[in-house]
């Protein structure tokens, strides 16, 4: 079994303080999903998590999904997507997707998604791949994974919005059965 990234524990931590919870150790997230970097350092480690700037800087360098972002003075930090808080807005503007977009899942949703399609569930936005690749290493973090195609360029035209992020996830609102096709059984 290959050794686990050392910082990969930092990474998970990172996502639920910047995606999710960033109250559970007092920090504050701007309304565009910003943090300091000083007060993530200062109150990560007052509540048990010790970090230091190098640390941050190699898991948002070294992350492969580039799932956070510094801003361009190097003073703020945040997740790239995937929020649950409703009060974030990452102000990312409307795009026009390529013909098909993918969704990796894990087979255990598939009927429920056979019955109610796509939903964002917890999170702002349904998450789609550009490739099949990305979409099947994302189905395979919660079970045994099943590739679902979305036909994009045909549910944009019907009015619905996309977005993409600044890690190339593509975002959406939620994916109507009719624009997804499943695999054969």
């Amino acid at each position: 079994m290959p050794a686990r990234d050392p910082h990969e524990r930092t990474s998970r931590f990172l996502s639920l303080i910047l995606r999710h919870a960033p109250d559970t150790i007092g920090l504050s997230l701007d309304r565009n999903g910003w943090a300091d970097v000083a007060e993530l350092l200062a109150t990560a480690t007052a509540h048990g998590t010790p970090l230091t700037l190098e640390t941050l800087r190699h898991v948002v360098a070294g992350n492969d999904k580039q799932r956070f972002a510094f801003s361009e003075d190097g003073l703020r930090i945040r997740a790239s997507q995937g929020h649950s808080l409703r009060s974030v807005d990452l102000e990312l503007a409307p795009a026009i997707p390529p013909a098909v977009l993918y969704h990796g899942t894990a087979s255990r949703f598939i009927t429920s998604i056979r019955q109610s399609g796509l939903k964002p569930g917890s999170r702002q936005h349904v998450h789609l791949s550009a490739d099949r690749e990305t979409a099947i290493k994302v189905g395979a973090r919660y079970g045994v994974p099943v590739v679902l195609e979305v036909r994009a360029a045909e549910l944009h035209t019907q009015g619905h919005v996309f977005y993409e992020s600044d890690n190339g996830v593509w975002l959406t609102d939620a994916v109507p059965v009719r624009f997804i096709e499943f695999p054969a059984r």
